[in-house]
This record gives structure tokens, sequence and C-alpha cells, in this order.
């Protein structure tokens, strides 16, 4: 079931307005210090965490904003210095923080007092769908959802908010130009240093980065057996419309004999805000959920993926860095794309006929699963895929990052 759609953001958002101005108001007379506070609206990972990791190293004194008694948590035991985002002192070390790091919006942060600091956006993926100001439902609103100059107002506040943000990391200048558009930023705040989120992937040999991605899912799915292979699920959001791809009863009974005939399981990684019900109707070992409430952070668990399986997902691109083969299965393809739409063609990345149905989905699975050869092209495809959108794959994008941000802020030091 969805937990959030941008129609009830936004509306919660116009709701705020009167915070936000008294937060700017505020940090007008604040003063911002040298500390850093990071944030990631998926909890303690992703790029924010991989850039964290190179500030510590070079003595930064920087604070971890949580949104959980989970993250403070994970955070203490990191031994990471944390608050609280929207407490009192959450929005003080906000309001006094020289630099932002976030990954996923101000709300990483203290929204409240986010005006005056530099801001580093990091983003959480090389987006293949829509995002940002090119895509229509962002601006949608449940207040007067009919209204013009409602969806106008909503545009004109992130285009805004935008504005505040210093440094966009691209992995590509393909993608800088998606960013440019998306954020509505000048092309001189997007640099192109890699994303800081996927160097976890091109570290250590390709044995190392298996043996590692295999500890994380066993530690987040303790009864997932070592020696099957893996077939990763990974539909995306729908912003609050059901899930049109959950298997029926017989799809089910076509999935679980699939993985059988390839000693396979099936993790499935429904999206953190809005997951569908991916349960098999007799309990089986063949089926493993793995969300983002059991593994935050998917990225360094994707070495030890024999095969992802998504929609429009950008995971398809970080998947692509360490030769997974990656297999479609769009439902709603048409209504997706009128809806949300795509940057560039679908099929660029998709191939021209990828499956609507499960059935469908199964022949391919069973063809690059069960012939090494059909393997072998299958990771031929990812590896183009990846020589299109990434730059770098040397492991030191956080550091490129870092770089980026101290020279802007003033001190350009390595």
């Amino acid at each position: 079931m969805a937990s959030f759609s941008f129609g009830a953001g936004n509306a919660q958002k116009l709701a705020r307005l009167p915070l936000y101005g008294l937060g700017r108001l505020a940090t007008a007379v604040i003063p911002r210090g040298s500390r850093w506070a990071f944030g990631c609206g998926a909890g303690i990972g992703d790029g924010a965490l991989a850039v964290w990791e190179v500030a510590r190293e070079r003595g930064i004194d920087a604070v971890w904003l949580t949104t959980t008694a989970a993250e403070a948590r994970e955070a203490e035991a990191r031994g990471m210095a944390h608050a609280a985002k929207m407490s009192w002192r959450g929005f003080w070390i906000t309001a006094r923080a020289r630099v932002l790091v976030v990954t996923h919006g101000f709300g990483d942060v203290n929204p409240f007092a986010v005006s005056g600091a530099f801001v580093a956006q990091l983003w959480h993926g090389i987006p293949l769908k829509r995002i940002g100001l090119d895509a229509p439902e962002v601006v949608r609103s449940a207040f007067l959802p009919s209204s013009g100059a409602v969806r106008a107002l909503v545009s004109r506040m992130y285009r805004g908010a935008a504005q505040r943000i210093g440094l966009l990391p691209a992995a590509s200048h393909l993608v800088r130009g998606r960013l440019e558009s998306a954020f509505g930023i000048s092309y001189a705040r997007i640099a192109v240093t890699g994303e800081p989120r996927v160097d976890v992937l091109s570290r250590g040999t390709a044995g190392e980065r298996e043996d590692r991605a295999r500890r994380v899912i066993a530690r987040a799915t303790p009864g997932t057996s070592g020696l099957r292979r893996l077939v990763l699920y990974a539909p995306t959001w729908r912003d609050g419309d059901p899930d049109p791809a959950i298997p029926s009863r017989a799809e089910w009974d076509a999935i679980l004999a699939a993985l059988d005939r390839h000693d396979a399981t099936l993790l499935v990684r429904s999206h953190r805000l809005g997951a569908g019900t991916y349960e098999p109707p007799t309990p089986t070992d063949r089926v493993v959920a793995l969300g983002a409430d059991v593994l935050p952070d998917i990225t360094p668990a994707l070495p030890a993926i024999d095969a992802l399986v998504t929609d429009y997902s950008s995971l398809v691109y970080d998947a692509a860095l360490v030769d997974v083969p990656a297999l479609f299965l769009a439902p709603d393809l048409e209504d997706y794309a009128a809806r949300r739409g795509f940057y560039g063609a679908y099929a660029d990345v998709a191939g021209a006929d990828a499956p609507r149905t499960w059935s469908a989905l199964l022949a391919r699975l069973d063809e690059i699963l069960g012939d090494a050869d059909a393997y072998a092209r299958a990771q031929d495809r990812a590896r183009a895929l990846s020589a299109r959108v990434h730059a770098f794959r040397d492991g030191h994008n956080a550091r490129r990052v870092l770089t980026e941000i101290l020279a802007r802020v003033g001190e350009g030091r390595a």
C-alpha cells in the first residue's frame, strides 16, 4: 500500500508555508558556523554516507540528522554525531550549518532552516523516468487538485527551492543535462563528478565486491541461501496508484516454478514510498522481501545479484556498473509514459519489446539463466548502458564531490 503521494506531500508543503516563512526570518539572523549537516531520505546510507566518510577523513566537523529512532540508534552504533532533524536541536544545527548535504530534498535535514546554507544535493539515482520540473506529477496537489493556480504555485515553490542548491553532482554529461532541466538550475551548479552512492560498486575486485554483497544480503535476510542464484525484483513507485504487476495465483505458480528450475531466490525490493503486496499464496523460501525496512541502501548488495527485474527504476543504471543483466516488466508502459514520461526513449534502455506480463518476463529469465551465451550477451548490454551514463568507475566520486564543495565554499583544499 502506498505511503506517500506527490498530491499529499505538496498539500502539506502549502499548509506549512507560514513555518517556512518563519524559518527564513530566523536563518536571516542566526549566523552560520563551520559545521556540516548531513541527511538522507532513505536512512543512513546512499551518497550522503559516502561523502560523510570522506569528509570525516578530512577532519570536517559534521552531524547526521536523523528521522527515526532506528536511524538514531544506527548513528550511535556507528559513532556518528547525530540529532533528530525535526527537534529544536535539529533546527538549530541546520540553521547554523555552513554546508548541508542531502540526497532527496531539503526534508532530509530540517526544512525550515535551509536558507543561507550551501546545499549539496546529491540526488539518489540517474533518472530514467522524468523527475522534478520535467514531470507534471510533481506539482499535483491534493489541495484543489484541479486548480491551475495551485499547480503554478507549487511549480514556483519547487523552482525557487532549487535555486538554493549550490552543487548537484552528475554521473556524466548526459545526466547533467537531465538534472539541469529537472531542477531548473544553472548548468554551472552541476558538476560531472560521478555519483558518490555508487563508489562501493567500483572498489576492489569483482570477487571481493560479490563477497561483500553476499554478506550484506545475508545480514539483512538471514534465511537466504548463500548458494542460490539471486534475482532482484525492483518495481518503482506509482505515486499512490495500485501496482499493476502484483502476480496472480497462476503467475505465482509460474514464478516459483522458474525459480525452482534455476535454483534461484527472488528478492523483492518494493519502492520505499509505496510497497506492493508481493507475497506468494503459500510460504516459500524462494521469495524473500528485501524492502527498505530490511536493507535501507540496496546499492552495496548489487554485485551479488545474478539478474535485475524492474520497470522504470534508476536501479538499472547502478546495476549496469557491475554487469548485472537487466530484464524489464512494464505492464502499464503507455499509461506511465503519458503520465510521468521518460528521458529519451524507453526502448533505448529496455529494448523495443519489453515484456508486459509475467509469462513473457519469465521466458526472458529462463533464457539468460539457462544459457551461458545469452547471459553473456545480457552482460554486454549492461556494460554498454553503463558506458553511456557513467563517466567515472574508479571509486572516487565522493572525493570529487567533496573537492567541489570545498572549492565552492572558498576552501580549495583537496
